[in-house]
């Protein structure tokens, strides 16, 4: 690896994780991306995950997996909650409860295995669904608990959560992985999408994907497993 610093990067299959994906890989780090198959509904994620980790050149990519269903309390763990297919108030039914910190708490663990110092994450704050653990303050609190609780932040070792897209508008982070040779058309964002991975078209994903990319005035490559109004390009 010509002594690049490794970095776990979480890989979800979506445009968000793909970006962070490139961006971490264009900053240098040698990638080892993440992936959970955590009981969700949306499966064919996982398969975009593999694909976009080969893509852009992941050192290493691994899939935990999990029960998350044994909780439930998400439209994304149980089949008797609905995907909303219209824009709701506060937290929605999406929201899986303490996904990122899971998330986060594992891929901490095998930062330290690989003795990797660097974290990458694909939250957003500004294009989100409400969710709490997408924001600036919950990034800054698990960086300072990452450092109290591991041996590496012991031994001095300081590990580093990076947020590269937090700020940063879906138009903003489609333009930034276009410019970086993301394509798109292998990312599935769709809380919805068939086995075949097409998009419902409805969902607050499918929505603000489609508006980010009118916004960044380019063609939307996401496959629809029906037809919809799509916005008009900035």
């Amino acid at each position: 690896m010509n002594g690049r610093r490794k970095a776990v990067v979480l890989l979800s299959g979506g445009l968000d994780s793909a970006t962070v994906l490139a961006i971490a890989r264009a900053e240098g780090y040698a990638c080892h991306s993440l992936s959970f198959d955590y009981g969700q509904t949306h499966r064919a994620e996982l398969r975009a995950a593999e694909s976009i980790a080969h893509a852009l050149g992941a050192m290493e990519h691994k899939v935990i997996r999990l029960n998350l269903r044994e909780i439930g309390g998400s439209a994304l763990t149980d089949e008797r909650i609905a995907v909303p297919r219209q824009p709701s108030e506060g937290i929605p039914v999406t929201y899986v409860p303490a996904r990122n910190t899971i998330f986060l708490s594992l891929a901490l663990a095998w930062a330290e295995v690989l003795e990797a110092q660097d974290i990458f994450i694909g939250v957003n704050a500004v294009d989100y669904s409400g969710y709490p653990d997408c924001r600036p303050e919950y990034i800054r609190a698990f960086e300072s608990l990452a450092n109290l609780a591991t041996k590496a932040g012991v031994e001095g070792r300081r590990l580093r959560l990076h947020a590269p897209l937090i700020q940063l508008s879906k138009a903003e982070i489609i333009r930034r992985g276009l410019a970086l040779g993301v394509d798109y058309a292998m990312t599935t964002s769709c809380y919805d999408a068939d086995d075949e991975g097409r998009a419902c078209g409805h969902c607050d994903a499918c929505r603000l994907r489609r508006q980010g990319f009118a916004e960044a005035g380019v063609s939307d490559p996401t496959r629809y497993r029906e037809t919809v109004d799509l916005p008009k390009k900035s």
